[in-house]
C-alpha cells in the first residue's frame, strides 16, 4: 500500500501541467534543424544543442536561430540559459509572436510566472486566440494560485479545441493543486481516453488515482501497453512520487516519458 505523505505543491506539478502543449511550432528540434547530420544529431540532444548554439552564435539577430537554439536548451534542462536567448532575441523582434510563445514557455520552466503570462499574452490577441498559449497561461496563472482565473483559460483554450487532451490534462492537474481530487480525476480520464493523448496524460491520471489510495489501479494505468522494463519503471517512479508526496517532473520520468517527450 502506497501512501500519499505530504502536499502536492505548485512547484512540483509545474513541468506535468505543460506537457503536450506546446507554443512556438519549434518541439521538433529534428525538423528545427533540418536534415543530414543534423537530423542524426537530433536524436542526441546535447549535440542537437551543440548545433543550434554554433548556428545561433553565427547569427545572433536571428529570430529563427534563437528559436532553435532555446528550444534546444529547454530540451537538456538549461533552461536559465534558454531563458537568456529568447530574452535577447525578443528585444530585437519584439512583435514575433512564435518568439514570444517560446520565450513565454520558457519563462514558465525557470519559474517566473507573473513575467510568462504576461509576455504569453503579447504571443497572441483576442482576435486571433492560441489554444496552446491559452493553455499555458493557465498553468502559469495555476502556479500563481489564480486557479480560478487559470480554469477561464483552459476553458477557452478547449472552446478553440474541444476535448483537446493536453489542455484537458492541464485542467486535470489544476484541480490537484486545489485538492479536488474526485473532479481532476474525472477531467483526466477524459483527457485519457482522447485520441492522441501523451505518456503524460496516462501518469497524470494514474498519479490522481495513486493520491485517493488507489495504487494498484494506478499501477495498472502506469504500466498499460508497455515492454515489461518500461512498465517496472513506471511503476517504481509512481511509488517514489507519492511517497514523497509530488507528482513526478517532466525529464525526471520513468522511461516511457523520456523516450516519448
Amino acid at each position: 500500500m502506497f501512501r500519499w505523505i505530504g502536499p502536492v505543491t505548485a512547484a512540483a506539478l509545474l513541468s506535468l501541467t505543460l506537457a503536450g502543449c506546446q507554443t512556438a511550432g519549434l518541439s521538433d528540434i529534428t525538423g528545427a534543424l533540418g536534415g543530414g547530420a543534423e537530423t542524426r544529431a537530433a536524436a542526441d540532444p546535447a549535440r542537437a544543442a551543440e548545433i543550434a548554439g554554433e548556428r545561433y552564435r553565427a547569427n545572433p539577430k536571428s529570430a529563427e536561430a534563437a528559436m532553435r537554439y532555446g528550444q534546444a536548451l529547454r530540451k537538456t534542462g538549461q533552461r536559465a540559459q534558454a531563458v537568456a536567448v529568447l530574452e535577447q532575441a525578443a528585444l530585437v523582434h519584439p512583435a514575433d509572436r512564435r518568439l514570444l510563445g517560446l520565450y513565454g514557455k520558457a519563462l514558465v520552466d525557470n519559474g517566473d510566472y507573473q513575467k510568462a503570462f504576461d509576455i504569453l499574452g503579447r504571443a497572441h490577441s483576442p482576435a486571433d486566440p492560441d489554444w496552446r498559449i491559452l493553455s499555458v497561461q493557465g498553468a502559469a496563472l495555476d502556479q500563481l494560485g489564480r486557479h480560478d482565473e487559470a480554469r477561464r483559460y483552459y476553458a477557452s483554450a478547449l472552446k478553440i479545441v474541444p476535448e483537446e487532451p493536453s489542455v484537458l490534462s492541464n485542467l486535470g492537474m489544476s484541480y490537484v493543486l486545489t485538492k479536488e481530487l474526485t473532479q481532476a480525476e474525472q477531467v483526466l480520464r477524459r483527457a485519457y481516453t482522447r485520441p492522441g493523448a501523451g505518456s503524460q496524460v496516462r501518469q497524470n491520471l494514474a498519479l490522481v488515482v495513486g493520491l485517493q489510495g488507489r495504487f494498484a489501479e494506478a499501477e495498472s494505468i502506469v504500466k498499460a501497453d508497455l515492454p515489461p522494463d518500461e512498465a517496472a519503471a513506471n511503476a517504481a517512479y509512481l511509488k517514489q512520487m507519492l511517497d514523497r508526496g509530488q507528482p513526478p517532473r517532466v525529464g525526471e520520468a520513468a522511461t516511457e516519458s523520456r523516450r516519448q517527450s
